[in-house]
């Protein structure tokens, strides 16, 4: 298996999948769900009740993405490429239909994007999330994944890697969003086992100081702070959210989320409190 351009179209393996309310809610303490306060954001932390029904953040549903957008183009891709030195790029989460608390799943992904970068390769997939039954389609993910020394084969180096240019304007808001030191042991628990995220060994071998938070993570945590200040934490309201991974996030850090509305759409830039950018080219587009 080589990395070249002629992969752009190649369809990965759907997989079968399905998940329930105990799923959604420990995703949505991934993702800091009352974590100030355990009686905020039950209608996501907790299952359904008389008087609550249990709602699901829609960034869970990259998860799914992931299961053949990374997991699936990482089998196909074999030994063309060495995980260990695997990033995630950028990610956006595009909401077709409300996600259910509870579901059986059909997760398509193509991939659609083969950039070479020099001394790395990006590869680009947009996976689908469809009910297994009706066929509706839940949700679209599409993550792009940066591959150290696979680049280098002459191809084309894609769309330039700056920041896209922010309003030329102080920030309408700027948001706090907190993590925990322990988050990444926390998070992990929703699938993603990748020892980058809590082997010191591993970190150190991948060139990290220590152990760092999983892109999906923050990507999570930034996505349920934009959901709640701009969409009052309601699920149907979310239409469209992506950015790109600028500095791994460590566990402990402190987000600042500088936020710009236009509209319906909010354009943001996430950093810790040094100031280094965390996520850059950040888009959430939400129903008024």
């Amino acid at each position: 298996m080589k990395i070249t351009s002629e992969l752009v179209g190649t369809k990965l393996e759907p997989a079968t999948m399905s998940w329930n309310g105990r799923d959604c809610a420990l995703y949505a303490l991934g993702i800091g769900a009352g974590q100030q306060d355990p009686l905020h954001e039950l209608e996501f932390t907790a299952d359904t009740t008389p008087n609550r029904q249990q709602v699901v953040y829609p960034t869970f549903g990259v998860l799914a993405g992931a299961e053949v957008g990374v997991g699936g183009l990482l089998s196909f891709l074999g030994d063309a490429v060495d995980t260990r030195t695997m990033l995630h790029g950028e990610q956006k989460c595009e909401q077709l239909s409300p996600l259910p608390a509870h579901a059986n799943v059909v997760v398509s992904a193509q991939i659609s994007a083969v950039w070479d970068k020099g001394s790395a390769a990006i590869i680009e997939t947009v996976s689908e999330v469809a009910d297994a039954r009706s066929g509706e389609l839940y949700c679209r993910s599409t993550q792009a994944m940066f591959f150290r020394g696979a680049g280098g084969w002459g191809g084309q180096r894609g769309p330039a890697s700056g920041a896209a240019p922010l309003p030329e304007r102080e920030p309408d808001r700027a948001l706090s969003a907190p993590t925990r030191p322990d988050q990444a042991l926390l998070y992990r628990l929703t699938g993603d086992t990748n020892p980058l995220h809590f082997d010191p060994v591993a970190a150190t071998q991948a060139g990290f100081p220590r152990p760092i938070l999983h892109g999906l993570c923050t990507y999570g945590v930034v996505g349920r702070t934009l959901l709640a200040e701009y969409a009052d934490s309601d699920p149907s309201r979310f239409i469209e959210f992506g950015a790109r991974f600028s500095t791994p996030t460590m566990p402990g850090d402190t987000l600042t989320i500088d936020t710009w509305q236009d509209g319906g759409e909010v354009s943001f830039l996430v950093k810790r409190d040094n100031g280094d950018v965390l996520l850059s080219n950040g888009s959430f587009v939400f129903k008024q």
